[in-house]
């Protein structure tokens, strides 16, 4: 069995110095689980534009996933949670502020130039600050996008005590960037100068997190570990590829900047493979994953430690993707930057040992403003006073009396404008919301149609009308993501 996908996991990559790419192999460690009564630790996975349909325990056929399906064997598999956003700041704003998009203060993916996206203001409350005040070392480890450098939206003025990764969405695409950000200060990885590529990014960051891990063993920590993967560009080390997916896929080479003004500052990399390359970022993300798990055990952390995976929006069709071949989306119709299921349902697995029943499967529905409200009542602290989320814990945790929302809310402002509303099995999607001469809407089932294939606004138009209302009175208007 190649060593990457081992029950002891080697990386495949090159020891080098602080800031070289990492090779971590992990010995058995038998020391004995902590047990004391201090407040869990929390370690949050988000990928990167991965679909629902994208891991072996949501029907993976292609793709080899085994650390996190076996995450999903240990824990609880969720099929109805739901991404912020179909797009990533923001989602990953609803995410941190638990506030839906007609609340949260970032709405879009808006860009302030050279660097970064237009910034959260300073006095947001986050989960970052929620857990600080909770006493809670706090760390986010990969891509930001919710202020640029210098800005009050900087990660360690929105609760995050270390940083370390990409400050913007854009330079984000490059997985062999020129710089990284620690915290404030500019990180140059050498290895990469001109068309260097010999620091892989995502290694990079991951050793980053491990090392935050460890230094925070003896405290609670909160773990953000937003890995790009596997947003485009598609470029992987060879290692990856070579270890599974070398020559197994019908390729069409994908075409794309590999020098000019957008080299590494945003433009997709070319591959000859970009489907072995998908596949690769794939297992190389959980590679990451099962080192994470290694380490809990070998710190006697495992037991007091929850630890979620899920991803930001569904998946892309960008830089060579071709989420079609894959069945990226799953079940679903659509993918990012869609308002159907496939764009904002999202895989959502959260392992927990002795709290969460293993190998368990909820249906409840939920969506990532409702994280925060959970988070503060699993570890005591104080959830803004006016979340739009309802905390799942009941249902993580196996018990009845679970809430339900009585509706779901997302806006989206490109592609004309979106917003969807779903009630019970009732979900209505507008179209071009920014052009009322050319706004439609549609209407559908979920419990009888899961793919959205059959419109039923013109059938029933009180439904529509109810949840237009919802619709209506869902925002608080905005000066900058005004439709």
């Amino acid at each position: 069995m190649n060593p990457l996908f081992s029950n002891k996991r080697f990386i495949g990559v090159k020891e080098g110095a602080l800031l070289g790419l990492c090779s971590v192999t992990l010995v058995a460690c038998h020391r004995q689980q902590k047990t004391d009564d201090r407040r869990p630790n929390i370690i949050y996975i988000l990928a990167d534009d991965l679909g629902y349909g994208d891991l072996g325990c949501y029907g993976q056929q292609l793709i080899k996933t085994p650390n996190i399906d076996r995450l999903a064997k240990d824990g609880m598999r969720f099929t109805r949670f739901y991404a912020g956003c179909p797009v990533s700041a923001p989602s990953r704003s609803s995410l941190v502020t638990g506030l839906h998009t007609g609340h949260t203060p970032i709405r879009g993916n808006k860009g302030v130039p050279p660097e970064g996206q237009h910034p959260q203001p300073a006095d947001t409350y986050t989960i970052g600050k929620m857990l600080q005040a909770g006493g809670y070392a706090t760390g986010c480890f990969g891509k930001w996008g919710l202020g640029y450098p210098g800005s009050e939206g900087m990660p360690e003025n929105q609760g995050f005590e270390t940083f370390f990764g990409y400050n913007c969405q854009t330079l984000a695409h490059n997985y062999y960037p020129h710089r990284l950000w620690s915290n404030k200060d500019t990180v140059w990885l050498k290895g990469n100068e001109g068309e260097g590529k010999a620091q892989y990014a995502q290694d990079v960051i991951h050793r980053e997190a491990i090392r935050f891990i460890r230094d925070n063993k003896d405290k609670p920590f909160f773990a953000y570990l937003t890995y790009v993967l596997p947003h485009a560009e598609l470029v992987t080390p060879e290692d990856s590829i070579s270890a599974l997916y070398d020559g197994q896929f019908m390729e069409t080479p994908f075409k794309g900047v590999d020098d000019g003004p957008r080299f590494k500052k945003g433009g997709y990399g070319s591959t000859p493979h970009p489907k072995a390359d998908f596949a690769a970022m794939i297992t190389r993300l959980d590679a990451y994953v099962g080192e994470v798990m290694d380490v809990l055990q070998e710190l006697g952390l495992d037991k007091n430690t929850i630890v979620v995976f899920t991803s930001d929006n569904g998946p892309h069709r960008e830089g060579g993707a071709d989420p079609d071949f894959f069945k990226s989306y799953g079940p679903l119709r659509g993918i990012k930057r869609d308002m159907y299921e496939g764009g904002i349902r999202v895989p959502f697995i959260a392992r927990y040992p002795e709290k969460i029943q293993s190998g368990a499967v909820s249906n409840h529905v939920a969506a990532f403003w409702d994280v925060m409200p959970t988070l503060a009542e699993l570890t005591g602290t104080q959830a803004a006073a006016n979340t739009d989320g309802i905390s799942f814990l009941p249902a993580l945790f196996g018990q009845k009396g679970q809430q339900q929302h009585d509706y779901l809310y997302w806006e989206f402002h490109e592609q004309g404008g979106k917003i969807a509303v779903m009630k019970g099995d009732w979900k209505a999607v507008w179209l071009n919301v920014g052009n009322p001469e050319r706004m439609s809407v549609e209407l559908y089932n979920l419990s009888e149609d899961i793919h959205e294939d059959r419109n039923l606004a013109d059938e029933h138009p009180d439904i529509v009308a109810e949840l237009t209302k919802i619709k209506n009175t869902s925002r608080v208007p905005s000066d900058v993501w005004n439709f």
